[in-house]
């Protein structure tokens, strides 16, 4: 048996897995990074929220998200079934604990594209698991400039997220890592050299007690 462990690569020793956050005010680019990052790498998997929000057409009930009634979210709040849970635009959103803890458990990473609240809860319910990045626009003035690209939304509602913006981006030291998105290619390479070194944090290797005991033992 030793020999089965001591001849596993490094990367494929056992280890738990990680909560990957990115956050960013709407239009800074954290959407587009989480599509790229969870395209590249298989070992990474989004996040499913419950909300109240209705559901649209288009959309799978445990594949979008879980879809419940505002009495089955307080149910769910008050069984202590959520990792974090915030309001958003009048709707209710949150993060179950069970499927995040057994992907943990089963060397499964989770990526989450939620806002400075919702990390600030789950940095306190998982802190040693948490990996949080906070992506930051070149300026106000390109971020005001790509929210208006998108020709999706009135000029009341951008003027609404750029008041948002500035309140977000105030929380930027509440982050791990923070980054400045001015080339999307350059700052998604950040993003994926800071997933591989989180991944190899010596806490998060579960698999290396057992190699380097048996490792030891082979001198003997």
């Amino acid at each position: 048996m030793a020999d089965d462990i001591s001849s596993l690569p490094h990367d494929e020793l056992s280890r738990r897995g990680l909560l990957f956050v990115l956050s960013s005010p709407s239009g800074a680019g954290k959407s587009t990074l989480a599509r790229m990052l969870l395209e590249a790498d298989e070992q990474i998997a989004m996040s499913v929220s419950v909300t109240t929000r209705p559901q649209r057409p288009g959309e799978d009930h445990g594949k979008d998200y879980y879809f419940v009634s505002g009495d089955e979210f307080e149910e769910m709040v008050a069984d202590n079934a959520f990792l974090e849970y915030a309001t958003v635009f009048g709707n209710r959103y949150a993060t179950p604990a069970a499927p995040v803890q057994k992907n943990l458990e089963e060397g499964q990473d989770v990526l989450f594209d939620i806002d400075w609240q919702g990390t600030q809860q789950l940095y306190q319910r998982a802190g040693e698991d948490v990996v949080r990045i906070f992506i930051l626009p070149p300026s106000l003035a390109e971020l005001r400039e790509r929210l208006e690209a998108r020709a999706t939304d009135s000029n009341e509602i951008i003027d609404s997220r750029m008041q948002r913006a500035t309140s977000e981006i105030s929380h930027w030291d509440g982050y791990d890592y923070v980054l400045i998105n001015d080339d999307l290619d350059a700052c998604f390479a950040k993003v994926k050299q800071i997933l591989a070194t989180e991944r190899m944090r010596r806490s998060r290797q579960t698999g290396l007690i057992g190699f380097v005991r048996d490792l030891v033992a082979q001198e003997r």
